[in-house]
């Protein structure tokens, strides 16, 4: 039972899915699992609701989760959703990994996380996403990018999440993170609330073939993230205001509204993304 491994040996390692490479060891993940997960159930009474628009994946084919990011517990969240019977590798900023001396990087490594280096076309990063996307593994992925309402930078949505399912062949599936900003309020004390994660319907990228060509990535991913918000906020789609939430993005409420993105369950998300096999030459 290996202690230490090399960073970039784990990153290029499959966990879960179904193909035949080499897997990541999964005794610290499960261990990982099992203290987080006592803890966050004495400590926040953590809840996962809509898990079976996860579950419904489960070695029949990838899938990309994106979620909302206010707090450094949504990873965690996103993390735990996906246990007992399935990993999500989740993609991080490449300067967690150096932190305590590479500690931290060999935890989140062990778990499946990777590095991708922020506001950069990070190509081994995407290559590696797709690759597990095609080994039916789920991809993690917060496309604002930064936690929300944390430091001077503004909320934006980055449309690599779209990008990396197309490539890889795999529906988006939304998840929103409740509560996770109230643990701790700068200037404020330590907080325990009730920590809820719930799953929304997959969301397929050809559906969004109907827009210009380079519109459609990130059109896809506004959408994805106005569900996540909607799941968040516990409204109906059409009244999150993204405009409010992102307020120097650009507005696709006007677009979906005349052409509404039709709502699938995962056994028809699976169906449309996955490849169709080519007839043999006679």
């Amino acid at each position: 039972m290996s202690v230490f491994l090399k960073y970039e040996d784990m990153w290029d390692r499959a966990l879960g899915g179904t193909t035949d490479e080499k897997q990541i060891p999964h005794w610290f993940a499960n261990l990982a699992y099992a203290l987080i997960g006592f803890v966050f159930k004495i400590c926040f009474r953590y809840r996962i609701d809509g898990r079976e628009n996860l579950r419904a994946f489960k070695d029949k084919c990838g899938a990309v989760v994106v979620s909302n990011h206010t707090s450094f517990l949504d990873v965690v969240l996103m993390y735990m959703g996906a246990r007992p019977s399935q990993f999500v590798r989740l993609m991080g900023r490449d300067t967690l990994f150096d932190n305590a001396g590479g500690l931290v990087g060999q935890i989140l490594s062990r778990v499946g996380a990777f590095p991708i280096k922020r506001d950069s076309a990070d190509r081994a990063a995407i290559k590696r996403a797709v690759h597990m996307l095609k080994g039916n593994q789920l991809v993690g992925i917060l496309p604002e990018g930064t936690r929300r309402d944390k430091g001077s930078k503004k909320p934006e949505i980055h449309s690599g999440a779209a990008f990396i399912a197309k490539m890889g062949k795999a529906p988006i599936v939304p998840m929103c993170v409740r509560n996770a900003e109230n643990v701790k309020r700068k200037g404020e004390r330590l907080r325990f609330p009730k920590i809820t994660a719930e799953y929304g319907k997959p969301i397929v990228v050809s559906d969004f073939d109907f827009l210009p060509k380079e519109d459609r990535l990130e059109g896809c991913t506004w959408y994805a993230m106005r569900e996540v918000f909607a799941l968040h906020q516990q409204v109906p789609r059409e009244q999150v205001d993204m405009v409010a939430l992102f307020p120097d993005g650009r507005d696709f409420t006007a677009v979906f509204a005349e052409h509404p993105i039709p709502e699938h369950t995962p056994e028809e998300a699976i169906e449309l993304t996955r490849p169709t096999k080519k007839p043999k030459a006679a």
